[in-house]
């Protein structure tokens, strides 16, 4: 009766270990917080704000010497040509266009200025930084309908020891609100449904997994 009882015993051990492992097993292939949105609504109709790093080509139309192509310095502001100190952080290179064009007008009749950026580096409000268990942790300029793929080709994908469904997004355009997203479901099986679109601001977090 008492071996009975302990072969009873030891299988309901093994049964109890079974049982937590699978809950275990499943807490870690999905996040803690909601899933992310596969379309992100808000990046319809972006405008890219220049930021310190970029560069940017102006051009002033029958004026060439005039045109320059200047970088955006730390302190946000560019110069150029009859152009002192104008503050390019934070704009639209349209709306950079108009101040350069509002500035020459104290010495060229009715100027025609366009702006190009040419080189983007951007503010971190313009980034997608990723961070932890990817190949190449960094930050990323953004561009319209970025994807999570996008971000995961650029920082050479996951590492071995990343537990790619538990990576969340923090989201500074919704006041750093987390998202779940399921990098492995993407990467390793294809799910394509998990490949949500980014915004500007945004940070993906890749935890490492427990082995």
């Amino acid at each position: 009766m008492q071996k009975h009882t302990s072969v009873g015993s030891r299988a309901m051990v093994w049964m109890g270990a079974f049982a937590a492992a699978a809950v275990l097993a499943g807490c870690a292939s999905t996040g803690s917080y909601p899933p992310a949105p596969v379309q992100a609504a808000s990046s319809a109709g972006y405008n890219y704000l220049v930021g310190p790093g970029d560069t940017l080509s102006i051009n002033v139309w029958r004026n060439p010497e005039l045109s320059a192509v200047v970088p955006v310095r730390p302190d946000g502001k560019v110069s150029a040509p009859l152009v002192d100190e104008l503050l390019a952080q934070g704009k639209t290179s349209q709306e950079i266009a108009r101040d350069v064009e509002k500035a020459l007008g104290k010495f060229v009749r009715d100027p025609v200025v366009t702006v190009i950026v040419t080189n983007f580096v951007g503010s971190h409000g313009e980034q997608v930084r990723v961070v932890g268990e990817a190949a190449k942790p960094q930050a990323l300029p953004f561009r319209a309908r970025m994807t999570v793929m996008d971000v995961l080709i650029a920082s050479g994908g996951l590492t071995e020891f990343a537990n790619g469904n538990k990576a969340t997004i923090v989201r500074a355009a919704e006041g750093n609100k987390r998202y779940s997203v399921r990098l492995d479901d993407l990467v390793k099986r294809g799910d394509i449904s998990a490949n949500v679109e980014m915004l500007p601001g945004d940070i993906l977090i890749i935890p490492q997994g427990w082995f």
